[in-house]
């Protein structure tokens, strides 16, 4: 579980991001997870936009993809949804001593 002040470190980071995937109106399958899954192991944070014609609401796509993929939920912004993951093999971002 991400503190207060660890959400507001990584979204500061994710500003810059672009989204990498996108939920259509197929909404969340097992394709995207495992997309998903293997992006943010080597990424870490990972934007991922929700299309208009995305016939689920984006707060219940962004909690499905944080729970199947075994991520965080960091933000739900407009269309946009900002999701980390600590990376076992290729850790870039340091939670523990941020600034």
């Amino acid at each position: 579980m991400l503190t207060g002040k660890q959400k507001r470190y990584l979204r500061a980071l994710a500003h810059h991001l672009d989204p990498i995937f996108q939920v259509g109106k197929g909404g969340v399958n097992d394709h995207l997870i495992r997309h998903v899954q293997e992006a943010i192991e080597k990424r870490e944070l990972m934007k991922i936009s929700v299309l208009p014609n995305c016939m689920e609401e984006r707060h219940e796509v962004a909690a499905e993809i944080a729970e199947k993929a075994g991520a965080e939920l960091v933000q739900v912004i407009g269309k946009v949804i900002v999701l980390y993951k600590e990376s076992k093999d290729h850790k870039q971002i340091d939670l523990v001593g941020m600034p």
